[in-house]
């Protein structure tokens, strides 16, 4: 987050309604699996009736939500009823103090409370997104890992990107995945897994099969060939790459009369200019204006 964060106005957020009919045309388009980000998405007032409308809707296989985590522990169960079964929770260090410094607020306790919930209510696995950044927080990578083995959690490490809300990115501070792995193998041996070329992580589980973690490197090691992945913000912006320097407004077609064709040819065209890359690791990278937090992870 920024350290003076711009708020949109109510009026200016998709309803519940428009979200609903946006995801169900993604479905005519062919796409079975959403996840639900934010912003903050449990900041969203009666969040447990949209994932109840969403996980009604026909075709739809997989139904995912990413979190701070700030407010699960009283959300966890409703949001298990409402058909919710995958959980991503971000935390990016264990320690309390250390946790002020990163998301500029106070709320560790009702972090890890909120994972306890969640575990408590059927989750599983929960998956913890640990951003790792030189100089801040590389010194608890082997601590978060141990995490895996005695919990159903599998954390993932994930390279530091520019999309931070001060634009304070720099090469310097990104651990790249293979020291991030290094540090781990050499307390806890790995074997790699199997899994989609279309998943960001790459998974390893420990020799002595007690839990796995993963890894995405997306500066280091980018896997945008085999990305298959679009995102619409909650202000209805629909975006092909986190990295993008446009977006198609979805909003005023909801808004303005169009039919559901009309928005999906919309959306058919921005996907045929999807790019072939975020440019990150391109001598003329710049960081997009818009950060994480205003897009949805």
């Amino acid at each position: 987050m920024p350290e003076k964060p711009v708020w949109l106005p109510q009026r200016e957020v998709l309803t519940f309604e428009e979200i609903v009919r946006f995801a169900r045309i993604c479905i005519s388009l062919g796409v079975n699996q959403f996840r639900i980000t934010g912003g903050e998405p449990t900041a969203r007032k009666d969040l447990p009736d949209l994932i109840r409308m969403l996980a009604a809707l026909p075709g739809l296989r997989d139904i995912a939500m990413t979190t701070n985590g700030i407010l699960l522990e009283k959300l966890a169960k409703p949001l298990w009823d409402a058909g919710l079964r995958r959980l991503n929770v971000s935390l990016d260090t264990l320690k309390e103090e250390k946790f002020v410094h990163i998301v500029r607020r106070e709320g560790y306790g009702k972090v890890i409370a909120g994972i306890a919930a969640a575990e408590r209510t059927g989750f599983k696995p929960i998956k913890i997104n640990m951003v790792v950044m030189r100089g801040v927080n590389e010194d608890e990578i082997v601590e978060m890992a141990a995490l895996a083995r005695s919990k159903p959690y599998q954390v993932r490490f994930i390279e530091f990107m520019p999309l931070d809300g001060d634009h304070l990115w720099s090469r310097e501070k990104v651990v790249p995945a293979q020291e991030i792995l290094d540090r781990i193998q050499s307390i806890y041996p790995l074997e790699k897994s199997e899994g989609s070329l279309a998943d960001p992580a790459r998974k390893w589980r420990f020799r002595d099969g007690l839990g796995d973690i993963g890894i995405i490197a997306s500066v280091t090691e980018p896997f945008c060939f085999a990305c298959d992945r679009v995102r619409i913000t909650a202000e209805g912006k629909f975006r092909t790459c986190l990295f993008a320097n446009w977006e198609t407004d979805v909003r005023a077609l909801l808004r303005g009369g169009a039919d559901d064709a009309q928005i999906a040819e919309a959306m058919r065209g921005a996907v045929v200019k999807k790019e072939a890359g975020h440019g990150i690791n391109d001598p003329n990278f710049v960081q997009p204006a818009r950060a994480m937090y205003s897009i949805g992870g």
